[in-house]
């Protein structure tokens, strides 16, 4: 399945730990990872994570302080982030096409403000800010049940067959056959359900690969 590469962090960075793991077999076809991004000690410099576009949806939590949340998706191009001398982050990654709540809502730039949406975000950052993240999992996986139930989240049988046969794609044209839509259709329902056009979406796929050939 498609293995986005890790949002790079220079080499020469240190007391800065980053953490990832699979999620339950049961969301296995809609979460890539959860994860952990977060300072051991106070930088004496500001520290810039250098952000890669994959497609997928993240929802992040912002555990130094519980009110800002959200949900996110860088769109063509990378972007560097610049989170300071203090942070802890976590989040919850899906694949591509599995978000299904209002692409509008889906933010492409730095999460920095108060959630004000109607997700029970605030609630699941308070839960998961006092435990370590072997114990976050729980939290993290009883929000995507809930995501599930509420229809916000789930399989996408059109990006799923693009990402299971990506090696044998080439072309837009391509992707429409595999999927066995027309190039109109194709268009639509990734518009739809990522927010990108076919093109967009097979330049950041191809992106990824080309990271995963280095």
């Amino acid at each position: 399945m498609y293995d986005p590469v890790q949002d790079g962090i220079e080499k020469n960075v240190i007391s800065v730990s980053y953490k990832e793991e699979k999620p339950p077999n049961i969301f296995s076809k809609l979460v890539h990872s959860f994860w952990e991004l977060k300072t051991d000690i106070k930088l004496p410099d500001d520290f810039c994570l250098h952000a890669l576009p994959d497609a997928c949806v993240n929802i992040l939590f912002n555990q130094k302080d519980t009110s800002i949340a959200g949900v996110t998706a860088l769109r063509t191009s990378y972007e560097v982030l610049n989170l300071g001398k203090e942070f802890h982050y976590v989040g919850i990654q899906f694949f591509p096409g599995v978000w299904q709540g209002n692409q509008n809502e889906t933010s492409d730039t730095f999460v920095g403000s108060p959630y004000l949406g109607n997700l029970p975000l605030i609630d699941t950052s308070n839960q998961l800010s006092d435990s370590t993240f072997a114990d976050k999992h729980t939290v993290l996986s009883k929000l995507v049940s809930q995501l599930i139930e509420d229809k916000l989240v789930g399989v996408n049988l059109v990006t799923e067959k693009i990402l299971l046969n990506l090696e044998a794609i080439d072309t837009v044209a391509d992707m429409a056959a595999i999927t066995q839509m027309s190039a109109r259709q194709l268009q639509r329902v990734l518009k739809k359900t990522t927010g990108f056009s076919p093109h967009d979406f097979l330049k950041v796929l191809r992106l990824q690969q080309s990271f995963k050939q280095h």
